[in-house]
């Protein structure tokens, strides 16, 4: 990847939108999961992070405020099992040869597997948790360096582009990176932790995602309101969660179902 830096929005492809930011920001990475707890300790081991929650409809791993991801990894239990490919992964850095090979050898030790999704020769490698969740073990890189255990949080989009500008303005993020392999990196607000990337792939989205992202608003705020401009921005309800919960499911122009929960 050789991406050229720069803060510039941008395009959306033709399609004129309002690029104001909205208040809102990433607050979780919700996983799928037959056996939640067992995919946490899987998570939280591999990264070096902790379980901070169990609770019967999730298990939390968080990570320590030095690392810079400040996310909760939350699992969930669902009964479908997995059937395809997930539109949305996690890349981990390295910081040399031998860490990398370190990390994909505990990978391997606490149940992860090595997995072919035609990636063919790449300095990177691709494997998957014992649940079969896709996740890459990356070559050391320099943009990577300072993000802490996850490099990436990457999602499959055919327009990455205009992906990226519906996604910045829900987070708050910027355009850092853009490369001719068609991806398109936000960076992390505070200069550290996981960039959100969005990679060219022309796979058709079948099924619910087995990986989300979950936004919020600060405290205060009007929550109906603010789900009301997310779809303004260009988002449409999911109808997956009834409409007893406290947080509405979305999905992104791609498809792609995220929540938005109460304001904290």
């Amino acid at each position: 990847m050789n991406p050229v830096g720069g803060e510039a929005e941008p395009e959306l492809s033709g399609v004129a939108v309002n690029l104001r930011r909205m208040n809102t920001r990433l607050v979780n990475l919700v996983i799928d999961a037959a056996r939640p707890r067992v995919l946490a300790d899987f998570w939280a081991a591999l990264l070096g992070w902790r379980v901070a929650v169990e609770e019967p409809d999730e298990v939390d791993v968080r990570a320590p405020e030095t690392d810079g991801w400040d996310l909760d990894l939350v699992f969930v239990p669902v009964p479908e099992p997995k059937e395809v490919k997930n539109r949305i992964h996690l890349d981990l850095s390295s910081e040399t040869l031998a860490h990398q090979a370190e990390l994909v050898s505990r990978a391997l030790e606490l149940g992860g597997s090595r997995v072919d999704v035609g990636q063919g020769d790449v300095p990177w490698v691709v494997l998957a948790d014992p649940e079969g969740n896709e996740f890459c073990v990356l070559e050391p890189r320099d943009r990577y360096a300072g993000t802490g255990a996850v490099a990436s949080i990457v999602v499959d989009a055919h327009d990455p582009e205009r992906m990226a500008a519906f996604w910045a303005r829900l987070t708050g993020r910027s355009v850092g990176a853009r490369d001719e392999g068609g991806l398109v990196g936000l960076s992390a607000p505070a200069g550290r932790g996981p960039w959100l990337e969005f990679l060219r792939n022309d796979d058709v989205k079948r099924v619910k995602n087995r990986v989300h992202l979950d936004v919020a608003p600060p405290a205060g705020a009007d929550h109906m309101a603010v789900v009301s401009e997310v779809v303004a921005t260009g988002a449409a309800p999911a109808d997956l969660g009834g409409p007893d919960l406290p947080w509405r499911v979305l999905m992104d122009p791609e498809g792609n179902e995220f929540c938005v929960l109460t304001p904290r």
